[in-house]
C-alpha cells in the first residue's frame, strides 16, 4: 500500500522533474542537450548511474553521454553498440510501457555482445523488488509522430533506494525519456539550423567575392564586354558595358545603355548579327564609333544566369580586330589587284565576271509573257520532271535552282545584243583593251618608263569608266572593262571614249610618249563560261587591230 510519505515523494520527483526539463531546453548545443539528459537522470529520477545511447546516420548506437561515473564514463563513452544487438535488447525481459527492464536472471546472456556497458559490484538481491547489479533498465527515446522512429536509448543503473522503480518511478523515467527525445530533436534541429545558416553565410560570401571578382574582370578587362537583356520586348538592349567597350566606341556607359548592338553594328552586317546565336555565337563585324566611323570586332556570346532559376543574360565578348581585319584585306586585296597598276587582276576578273554567269543560256526570241510560261506554268512537264533549261524574260530573275546555287537563288540572266545593230538590249559589255606600241616604248626606254605608262593608262581607264564598271589589267599591256547595262551602241561610243582618253601624250621623266589602243566588244551571256566571253571579246578586239589603219595605232 501506499505509505503517507509518498505523496510528498512524488511532488519533490515532480519539482526535480521539472528542473531537469527546464534545463533540457536551455541547453546550446547538441552535445550539451545529451550531457543534460544523462545529468538530469541522476539529478531528477533518483539513479546514480545513466548513459545516453544516440542513434547514428547508420543505424547503429554511440555512447553520447555519461553521468554518475568518471571511470566508466571514461571507458565507455564514444564507443558504439550495434542496431541488432540494441534491437535484441529492447525485445528481451519485460516491458514496462516504453520501457525494457532486463532482470539478472535473463541478462548474462548479454555479457558477450558488443554492446558498451559497464560492470557494478553488489551483494545479491535479498528480497523481491531489490535491485541486482546485473539488472538493465532501457528508456528509448523516439521521435514525436506516428512513425516512432528511435532516436537513442537512455540507460540506467543502481537507484538510490536500492530497489526496482515502482509505478510512479517508471512513468517519471518514460515521460523523461520523451521531453529528452523532444530536447533532442530541437537540438538538432537547432543545429541543423546552425550548419545551414553557417553554409549559407559562407555561399553568401562566396557569391559576393564571386561578384566582386566579375566586376574587376569585367570593368577592368582589356577587351571590351557587355551585358545585354535577353527576351522580351528590351531584347539585346545593353544593361552594363565596361571601359574597354566604351573606349573603343567613344561613348560614355550612360549613353551605352540606350542602345543593342543592333542599333550600332554596320547595315550591312545586320544579318549576320541576327544570325549570331546567343550560346556560343560568334560573329565578325563592323560597330558604329561615336565620330561615325566603323571598327571590326569580334562577337562572342554566352548566356549567363543571374540565379539557378532567374532571369538570363547575354554576356558578349567583343575584340578588336581592325589591324587583324586590315591586313587581312591587304592581303586579299594584293592576291586579286594587280601590285603594279593596282586594278583588279586576271583572277579577280575570271571571278567577278563568273558571278555574273549561270550555265542556262537566254532562250533568245522568248517574249516576257512566254518567258513567265515556261518559268512558272511549264517547269514540270506533267511527268513530275523538271527540264533542264528554264526560260527566262530578259534581264529576269531565275527562281529555279541553279548549279551551285540555293532552292531559290535570285539570278539576273545575262543576254546579249544580236549582232553590231542596237536593239535596244541591255547587256554586260566586255571591251578587251590592247596597247598599240608599246613594245617599242618598253625597248627604247626601259621598263620604268613602261610601268609608268601602264600606271597612267590603268588611271585614264578607270577616270573614264561609271563608277560600278570594272577595269582590270589581264596582264602585260591588256586591259579589260566590264560594263553592265549597255546597247551596243553605248558599247561601242565607251570604246571610242576610253581610246581617246588614251592617246594623248604620256610625260615620263621630262619625256613624252604615245600609245595607241585597240578595243574589241563582246558580250556576256548566261550558257558562256568566262574564258568564252574573254576569247570572244579578245577575238573582236585583234579584228578591230586588222582592221584599223596602222597610222592610227602609232605610238613613241
Amino acid at each position: 500500500m501506499e505509505t503517507e510519505s509518498e505523496p510528498y515523494v512524488r511532488l519533490a520527483t515532480l519539482r526535480q522533474l521539472h528542473q531537469v526539463v527546464t534545463d533540457l531546453n536551455t541547453a546550446r548545443s547538441l552535445a550539451d542537450t545529451l550531457q543534460t539528459v544523462a545529468d538530469g537522470v541522476i539529478a531528477g529520477l533518483g539513479y546514480e548511474l545513466a548513459c545516453v545511447n544516440l542513434v547514428r546516420p547508420d543505424g547503429d548506437l554511440v555512447v553520447a553521454a555519461f553521468a554518475g561515473n568518471a571511470a566508466a564514463e571514461a571507458l565507455i563513452t564514444g564507443r558504439v553498440g550495434s542496431r541488432a544487438s540494441w534491437e535484441r535488447r529492447l525485445t528481451m525481459g519485460e516491458g514496462w510501457g516504453d520501457l525494457r527492464f532486463i532482470p539478472h536472471t535473463e541478462g548474462w546472456v548479454l555479457l558477450e555482445d558488443d554492446v558498451p556497458q559497464w560492470y557494478t559490484e553488489g551483494p545479491e538481491p535479498r528480497f523481491e523488488d531489490e535491485w541486482h547489479p546485473q539488472d538493465r533498465l532501457y528508456a528509448p527515446m523516439y521521435a514525436s509522430g506516428g512513425g516512432r522512429e528511435l532516436l537513442g536509448v537512455i540507460s540506467v543503473d543502481k537507484p538510490r533506494n536500492g530497489r526496482r522503480p515502482g509505478a510512479w518511478g517508471r512513468e517519471a523515467l518514460q515521460m523523461y525519456a520523451s521531453q529528452s527525445a523532444i530536447a533532442i530533436s530541437n537540438a538538432r534541429l537547432r543545429a541543423n539550423m546552425q550548419r545551414a545558416l553557417v553554409r549559407l553565410e559562407r555561399e553568401q560570401q562566396a557569391l559576393r567575392a564571386s561578384e566582386e571578382s566579375f566586376r574587376q574582370a569585367f570593368e577592368y578587362a582589356p577587351s571590351g564586354l557587355a551585358i545585354a537583356e535577353m527576351g522580351g520586348d528590351q531584347h539585346g538592349r545593353l544593361l552594363r558595358t565596361n571601359d574597354a567597350l566604351c573606349r573603343l566606341l567613344g561613348r560614355p556607359a550612360a549613353v551605352m545603355r540606350r542602345y543593342s548592338f543592333a542599333d550600332l553594328v554596320h547595315p550591312e552586317d545586320i544579318g549576320l548579327l541576327l544570325r549570331t546565336s546567343a550560346e556560343g555565337g560568334r560573329a565578325e563585324l563592323r560597330l558604329g564609333r561615336r565620330d561615325g566611323s566603323y571598327v571590326w570586332v569580334s562577337l562572342r556570346n554566352s548566356v549567363v544566369a543571374d540565379t539557378a532559376d532567374g532571369p538570363r543574360f547575354l554576356l558578349t565578348h567583343v575584340e578588336d580586330i581592325e589591324e587583324r581585319k586590315r591586313h587581312e584585306l591587304q592581303l586579299a586585296h594584293r592576291a586579286s589587284h594587280d601590285s603594279l597598276t593596282g586594278l583588279p587582276n586576271s583572277a579577280e576578273l575570271r571571278a567577278r565576271l563568273s558571278a555574273r554567269l549561270c550555265q542556262r543560256p537566254y532562250a533568245v526570241g522568248a517574249t516576257a509573257v512566254e518567258a513567265l510560261d515556261a518559268a512558272y506554268g511549264a517547269a514540270h512537264d506533267g511527268r513530275g520532271e523538271t527540264p533542264g533549261h528554264a526560260v527566262c524574260a530578259p534581264g529576269g530573275f531565275d527562281f529555279d535552282p541553279v548549279p551551285g546555287g540555293g532552292p531559290f537563288d535570285h539570278h539576273v540572266h545575262m543576254t546579249a545584243p544580236e549582232g553590231d545593230v542596237d536593239d535596244g538590249t541591255k547587256g554586260l559589255a566586255v571591251l578587251f583593251c590592247d596597247l598599240d606600241g608599246f613594245k617599242s616604248i618598253n625597248d627604247r626606254f626601259g621598263h620604268n618608263t613602261g610601268d609608268a605608262v601602264l600606271i597612267e593608262v590603268a588611271r585614264r581607264l578607270t577616270t573614264g569608266v561609271r563608277d560600278g564598271d570594272t577595269v582590270a589589267r589581264l596582264g602585260g599591256d591588256e586591259f579589260v572593262v566590264l560594263a553592265d547595262g549597255l546597247g551596243a551602241a553605248d558599247a561601242a561610243d565607251l570604246a571610242v571614249r576610253l581610246r581617246n582618253a588614251i592617246i594623248p601624250p604620256i610625260r615620263v621623266d621630262g619625256r613624252a610618249v604615245r600609245v595607241g589602243a585597240s578595243f574589241g566588244i563582246g558580250w556576256a551571256s548566261c550558257g558562256m563560261s568566262v574564258e568564252e566571253v574573254l576569247r570572244s571579246a579578245d577575238q573582236r578586239m585583234y579584228i578591230e587591230k586588222r582592221s584599223r589603219a596602222k597610222v592610227h595605232r602609232r605610238a613613241g
